[in-house]
């Protein structure tokens, strides 16, 4: 069964930008390299108060021994990267949520 991790990251506005292409570039194929996800979606969050950027990182795990492997063997260095590039300038917080079913548009 498939299993979303999901990461929450507030920013600093100012560094906005350099944050996103930093995500783009470098990280989140970091951890799409992995091999313990399916995919990785970045989205903003919308209706925010003036001046907040918040984004969902949203990655799908092939199973929850994928993501446990990935907790244990890449996230602590993957996230001490991005500490140290960003140190100060942002909060995170992470949630898994176990897929229970899928549905499907059958246009």
């Amino acid at each position: 069964m498939q299993v979303i991790y999901n990461v929450t990251v507030s920013i600093d506005p100012a560094i906005e930008n350099e944050w996103v292409d930093w995500m783009r570039a470098s990280h989140v194929p970091q951890v799409i390299a992995t091999g313990c996800f399916l995919e990785g979606r970045m989205s903003k969050i919308d209706n925010e108060e003036p001046g907040a950027c918040t984004y969902a990182m949203t990655y799908i795990a092939y199973s929850q021994d994928h993501l446990s492997e990935y907790q244990e063997k890449h996230a602590p260095e993957l996230q001490k990267d991005h500490s140290a590039k960003f140190n100060g300038k942002f909060a995170a917080f992470r949630s898994t949520l176990s897929v229970i079913e899928h549905f499907t548009h059958e246009g």
